[in-house]
């Protein structure tokens, strides 16, 4: 089985968001063009960038993203030269509608895997999220890519708005011919920061109840399923990836960051001046990567505390784990 991403201790992941557009408005996306920029990347700077973290480490993966990647035009040229700096895994994170006829201008050699968002089990909840239309086109984008040959994964976010649907992914993703399942945990930056959605955060209780129930249901279809513990167990370790991994999330006015919970401030931790990677001047994220605190998770603590809960004492009930670090299982 092909490579991907992986959320793992040690691992080498560089998340390049090659433009911030989308032909979708999605109720719970991250991308802040405020912070982000409003650039689409020529191909040269991508390559130019792209060689940066490739000198870092040949064990580096990389994921193309966005907003929508596949809008870029210049996408397989992109990946072409990803390839010839070899990284470990291309992987192209894509809402469906592969714009640029991309399945026919790439072959299955050429990209790891095609990851597909899709946020409902159904057309009313993953459109309500989504918008209307992006759960069918979404289906025949995955369905197109694995007739084609590639391999697709799907990734769930999941939310208050969804988790009820969680466990009908169980037949879908078989049906599909996914062999890789994503779950992810809504993130309170971007769009949420700034509507005021906090209320989209899962619960203790539903989140433990539900989701590791169902990935391993699905792990025991034989697809991969990879996802964030979010609550550490009484007596766990917390680690945060920022000291332990290497992951870079690149965008496209330059700025770099470790961690994505930062990505709503100017926390970078690295910039990218004249095609050349600058350290930042404290304080940044890596500053905060290093404070302990009872909650675990400091960032979690500062910019979205709305999954925390307190004893009468004060002390937290639950620690939160860090969300670049995951458990993934298999059959």
């Amino acid at each position: 089985m092909k490579k991907t991403v992986s959320f793992a201790r040690d691992a080498i992941n560089v998340f390049f968001h090659i433009l911030t557009s989308c032909n979708l408005k999605c109720r719970h996306c991250y991308i802040n063009p405020g912070q982000h920029g409003y650039k689409t990347l020529p191909l040269t700077t991508i390559r130019n960038w792209l060689r940066l973290f490739a000198n870092r480490s040949k064990q580096a993966n990389v994921v193309f993203l966005g907003g929508e990647p596949t809008l870029h035009p210049d996408l397989p040229r992109i990946i072409e030269e990803a390839r010839a700096l070899n990284y470990q895994s291309i992987t192209v994170d894509t809402n469906g509608y592969l714009f640029n006829d991309i399945l026919s201008t790439v072959g299955p050699g050429d990209v790891d895997y095609f990851s597909f968002s899709l946020d409902g089990a159904t057309d009313k909840t993953n459109d309500a999220i989504r918008g209307t239309g992006a759960y069918d086109t979404c289906l025949k984008g995955i369905k197109s890519a694995v007739s084609s040959g590639f391999s697709a994964s799907i990734i769930y976010t999941v939310s208050r708005a969804n988790i009820h649907e969680l466990a009908m992914m169980e037949t879908l993703v078989k049906d599909l011919g996914v062999d890789r399942f994503f779950i992810q945990v809504i993130g309170i930056r971007g769009k949420p920061a700034q509507n005021g959605q906090d209320h989209l955060q899962v619960s203790n209780t539903d989140w433990l109840a539900i989701v590791p129930s169902v990935a391993g249901k699905i792990a025991g279809l034989g697809i991969i399923v990879t996802y964030p513990k979010v609550f550490l167990a009484p007596g766990e370790t917390f680690e945060c990836a920022g000291l332990v991994a290497e992951n870079y999330f690149i965008f496209p006015n330059g700025r770099v960051y470790r961690c994505p919970l930062c990505e709503d401030f100017p926390l970078h931790s690295l910039t990218i001046k004249n095609d050349h990677l600058i350290p930042t001047e404290p304080v940044n994220e890596m500053d905060l990567f290093q404070l302990t605190i009872p909650e675990g998770c400091v960032m979690n603590r500062l910019v979205q505390p709305g999954n925390l809960s307190y004893r009468p004492d004060g002390s937290p009930e639950n620690r939160i784990a860090c969300c670049l670090l995951k458990e993934e299982i298999t059959e």
